[in-house]
């Protein structure tokens, strides 16, 4: 019987992470944790995907953001994903799930939020250069936890999407707004400011190497639990 369901997220990475150094063929590892193939498959998908967040034990009925909902039918009329890639992207529960949302779209009706107490706002709001940045930094630091980075500093889901892609492509000059050339020869950065800037940086590393050593130490629990 599948024990799928007794691990917990930092766990699951650690078994991820044995395949992935060759301890053991894919079939060897999931009959060392007592879980199926497709089980191991799966976790290491989702964590490619979404990171921590994909390997954390959903229960209940899925709650969604308007943003997720209108990027999610976006997507399906750009026409570069078939349902099944935008269901597994956005972890919707069902095509049904998906069809509900292109109908209401088709027929002008607007979207509302499922989880009514969501702390991430529906709306963006204004941010300065440096806060985009630190935000941006803040959300790589989490494993790209974008609604985490969002309900942190009351800004959208999708705000905080699109400044780290942004970040990713062309680093922390791209942030800057670029409405207008007045808006975008304001945003600067001062002594002060880069100052500031470093130690956000240095804070949000060793937030990084403090989270990586406590994965260290849970992958050598494991380890020694299944010797």
């Amino acid at each position: 019987m599948s024990k799928k369901n007794q691990y917990n997220a930092i766990e699951k990475l650690a078994v991820i992470k044995e395949w992935e150094e060759g301890t053991g063929n894919r079939a060897e590892v999931a009959q060392r944790y007592n879980i199926s193939i497709n089980t191991l498959v799966k976790w290491r998908h989702r964590y490619e995907l979404y990171g921590m967040e994909g390997l954390e034990i959903r229960s209940g009925k899925s709650s969604y953001s308007v943003e997720l909902k209108l990027r999610a039918v976006h997507d399906y009329f750009s026409g570069q994903y078939s349902q099944y890639e935008i269901i597994d992207k956005y972890k919707i529960a069902s095509r049904t799930q998906l069809k509900r949302w292109i109908d209401k779209y088709n027929g002008h009706s607007s979207f509302k939020p499922d989880n009514k107490g969501a702390r991430a706002m529906t709306k963006g709001r204004s941010t300065t250069w440096q806060e985009r940045i630190d935000i941006v930094l803040y959300c790589l630091t989490h494993q790209h936890d974008y609604r985490k980075a969002a309900e942190q500093y009351q800004v959208s889901y999708h705000q905080v999407f699109q400044w780290v892609k942004k970040y990713e492509d062309g680093g922390q000059d791209s942030l800057k707004d670029g409405r207008g050339r007045k808006k975008a020869t304001t945003e600067t950065l001062n002594e002060a400011d880069h100052q500031k800037l470093a130690m956000k940086k240095l804070e949000y590393e060793n937030e990084r190497l403090r989270a990586e050593n406590a994965f260290l130490k849970k992958l050598q629990e494991l380890q020694r639990r299944r010797r």
